[in-house]
């Protein structure tokens, strides 16, 4: 989504991931790396039970997935700044494909050498529901950095 320097970007500029389909290793393997093993998540049988009927996605692991579908260039991006206004507004399930749609909604001026955009990201699923939604701030270079092309011979 990001892939121009700051002054280059405009407030509207929008973009939407390929999809992806959500899968049983996905949440258990962030059930491993975060140690959230909540029965929502880990445990078909508890989760039958509950409001949702069935084992739903962290949505921790929605907004990790879903930031890392919008591409970003790392020659333009200097760091994450933050995260406002984050909210679940549907559950996701295994199975689920999910898409992000990102779009500058703000340009802010940082200094001599980045500014701050945000994006209004949002993730949809398959039945075009919007799952999560947040304002996606990240700090960008004004001048592209040039890439490392390693050791010269000759």
């Amino acid at each position: 989504m990001i892939d121009a320097p700051y002054g280059e970007l405009e407030i509207g500029q929008r973009k939407v991931s390929k999809g992806r389909t959500l899968t049983e290793a996905d949440v258990v393997n962030f059930c491993m790396l975060t140690g959230n093993w909540l029965e929502l998540h880990a445990n078909a049988e508890f989760a039958k039970q509950t409001m949702f009927g069935q084992r739903i996605v962290q949505g921790s692991l929605i907004f990790s997935i879903g930031n890392a579908m919008i591409p970003f260039d790392p020659e333009v991006i200097e760091a994450f700044y933050g995260c406002d206004k984050l909210r679940f507004v549907k559950p996701s399930f295994i199975g689920d494909t999910i898409w992000a749609t990102g779009e500058i909604v703000r340009l802010e001026a940082r200094g001599d050498k980045h500014g701050l955009a945000t994006l209004l990201l949002e993730v949809a699923n398959q039945r075009e529901e919007v799952v999560m939604s947040c304002e996606f701030s990240l700090l960008v270079r004004k001048d592209r950095l040039k890439p490392v092309t390693g050791p010269q011979t000759g």
